[in-house]
């Protein structure tokens, strides 16, 4: 179980990895390679922290053959070289899936049939782009890398993303802290020279929308 720990003083957004709050923050590392990729195996790590307002999270990628192109809300990031946080705040309705390129565009949906159909999924509603707006990203690579940067890179993309969204399409999550939640975390690149699908809890198929094997995260108590 991941331990997402309570800050008071981070409220900006400055992709400090090794910034004084996130040094309180536990690391997780994505190790889990789809056997569909190749040789590529990105170094990716993440970290969540929450506070008052919401939840925030930042990775770190050691990358290579790295591409951006989408650059409008809701196009297919997973296609560039991408990190996606999936999470599910109550265990009796859906799921986020907060998928970002490597340039900040975002692509989110609440999710509550994952079955695949031709319009997307059975049952499901697309993160309106008014509330989308309302998700901080901060990125440290170019919003459009049009030829990969074939040579070794890091670079790191932080998030916030507000309680009160998650409830607009969830419902009522209650009192947060002690609450144990469902998430995964996924790095890919679906259009790279280099494809991969690497995850932090293992799937059972190269499926990124698979809520049975999503692993557990606790927001818990202020961090030291």
């Amino acid at each position: 179980m991941y331990i997402i720990k309570k800050t008071t003083t981070k409220s900006g957004l400055d992709c400090a990895w090794d910034g004084p709050e996130w040094q309180a923050a536990e690391t997780l590392e994505l190790t889990y390679f789809r056997p569909e990729g190749n040789s590529h195996h990105p170094r990716t790590q993440a970290k969540l922290l929450y506070n008052k307002e919401g939840i925030l999270g930042i990775f770190k990628v050691e990358d290579r053959y790295v591409r951006c192109v989408s650059t409008e809300y809701g196009s297919p990031v997973y296609k560039d070289s991408c990190v996606e946080f999936f999470v599910r705040p109550r265990l009796d309705r859906g799921y986020f899936n907060f998928e970002f390129n490597c340039g900040g565009t975002l692509l989110c949906n609440y999710i509550i049939d994952p079955e695949r159909t031709d319009g997307g999924f059975r049952d499901f509603a697309p993160v309106s782009e008014d509330d989308s707006r309302r998700i901080l990203i901060c990125h440290t690579l170019p919003a459009v890398i049009e030829e990969e940067i074939m040579e070794p890179v890091q670079w790191l993309l932080e998030f916030f993303i507000p309680f009160d969204l998650l409830e607009k399409y969830a419902g009522k999550i209650g009192p947060v802290e002690g609450s144990i939640w469902k998430a995964n975390f996924y790095k890919c690149a679906d259009s790279s020279s280099h494809p991969h699908w690497v995850s932090w809890q293992p799937l059972s198929a190269r499926n990124f929308h698979l809520p049975d094997c999503f692993g557990s995260i606790c927001l818990g108590t202020q961090a030291g």
